[in-house]
């Protein structure tokens, strides 16, 4: 409801609603890995033959995963949805709505900065009214992927790799260092010129993202602006 200071968020309690929509607009990511093993359905979406990698699909799908309290969360249908109870059928018909908005305004901002957002997830809860609303980040490079609009048709008809946008060169930094985030495995540790290039790349995705400069904030006394804003805040 307010951002007080940079580092807080304000919002109402929610009851967490245990899936992630996730909607797709192309084949990438973990649908392509399906197809390419010979997979034409995902979340009992049917999925055309003669797609190649990070080709745009006929239409966005929806391919809902379950919020696991423990272990990996794992792709479910909206037949297993209802069928299991996770939400209403009145409730998941809101939830699909919200989420085709979001994704059609979301490729909209995206396609004004120069960008092609390939897929995403959204996850909802509900407030002590019983209204459905968004709670988690939208739109960013830990949620989604995208690609560079410029000379996408021309690598795809190469057969290229897309240049993207998204945290995967985290991911292939954890993978380099021996974690996938399988048991046994300890997440390696990170040296401060490893997190400054971290920080610096995380400030590039924002900018291409929302067209904005990322101005850093004053962290000399974090503690004292923080509680100084919140305090401020409360008294309005």
């Amino acid at each position: 409801e307010a951002i007080p200071d940079p580092s807080v968020a304000i919002g109402k309690a929610c009851e967490p609603i245990k899936l992630e929509m996730v909607i797709r607009g192309y084949l990438a990511g973990h649908a392509w890995r399906t197809y390419k093993a010979g997979g034409r359905e995902l979340c009992g979406v049917k999925l055309p033959d003669g797609l190649k990698q990070n080709d745009r699909l006929p239409e966005p799908i929806i391919t809902p995963a379950t919020k696991a309290d423990e272990g990996h969360d794992e792709d479910i249908s909206k037949e297993n949805i209802l069928l299991k109870g996770i939400v209403s059928k009145e409730d998941y018909e809101v939830l699909e709505q919200y989420t085709r908005a979001l994704f059609k305004k979301g490729t909209e901002i995206a396609a004004e900065r120069g960008l092609i957002l390939v897929d995403t997830k959204y996850e909802f809860g509900k407030t002590k009214d019983g209204k459905i609303v968004l709670i988690d980040e939208i739109h960013t490079p830990d949620s989604s992927r995208y690609f560079y609009a410029d000379g996408y048709e021309d690598r795809q008809a190469r057969g290229e790799a897309q240049k993207q946008l998204s945290k995967e060169f985290v991911r292939q930094w954890l993978i380099a260092n021996g974690f996938q985030g399988l048991e046994g495995q300890s997440v390696p540790e990170m040296n401060e010129e490893k997190i400054n290039e971290i920080s610096e790349r995380y400030i590039e995705l924002y900018e291409n993202i929302t067209g904005e400069n990322f101005v850093k904030s004053d962290v000399s006394n974090i503690t004292e602006r923080i509680e100084k804003n919140v305090l401020s805040f409360l008294n309005k």
